[in-house]
């Protein structure tokens, strides 16, 4: 005979108050939480690269890049993410463990990761109104998805040789810059075919 689960649910305020003192970190949905595994050298990678390239182009403007450990919330505080990486052009206290107005999210995916962060998250991300563009870091392949609001939140790809452009903020990036030291099957068959051009 099957025995039902037991789920426990945590109040939003307890949520917040366990992740100051955590030695892991947790995503909070719907009242539950989910510890968060660590991450892959590519991953890391990845999401130091793009951080990078914001941090550089956002310098002294009132648009602030965050790697990993800033928090969205979403829903009125059903949700919590952690995104790899995130753009903030709004104000936040220097005592600020969350932001509710990122304008740029971005995710690397691994295969752990993917389906929620191609489904559950994006569905949850395009709620937040001053959400510009949602960024998909592909890990295994050189490839990067953009969606936009602008564009109706249709997926546009790019590949290892291309530059894309993050509108809401002016910023063109070469996909190779974000995949520097990556070392992954399709990454290393390119810079293989360019050094023989």
């Amino acid at each position: 005979m099957a025995t039902a689960r037991q789920v426990t649910f945590i109040s939003e305020a307890d949520y917040l108050k366990l992740e100051k003192t955590s030695d892991i970190k947790h995503e909070y949905i719907d009242g539950q939480i989910y510890a968060m595994s660590g991450a892959s050298n590519n991953h890391n990678l990845l999401a130091g690269n793009i951080h990078t390239a914001l941090n550089v182009h956002l310098k002294g403007s009132p648009c602030r890049p965050y790697i990993s450990d800033m928090k969205v919330r979403i829903a009125n505080g059903s949700k919590y993410y952690y995104p790899d990486v995130l753009v903030n052009c709004t104000k936040l206290s220097g005592d600020s463990y969350y932001t509710e107005t990122p304008s740029i999210i971005v995710e690397v995916l691994s295969k752990s990761t993917r389906r929620s962060d191609e489904t559950t998250k994006r569905m949850a991300y395009m709620q937040i109104d001053s959400l510009q563009e949602y960024v998909l870091i592909e890990q295994d392949i050189g490839k990067i998805a953009i969606m936009r609001r602008s564009g109706g939140w249709i997926t546009e790809n790019y590949y290892l040789g291309d530059d894309f452009i993050l509108h809401s903020i002016g910023l063109t990036v070469s996909v190779a810059d974000i995949y520097d030291g990556i070392e992954n099957d399709d990454v290393i068959e390119w810079l293989a075919q360019k050094a023989t051009q």
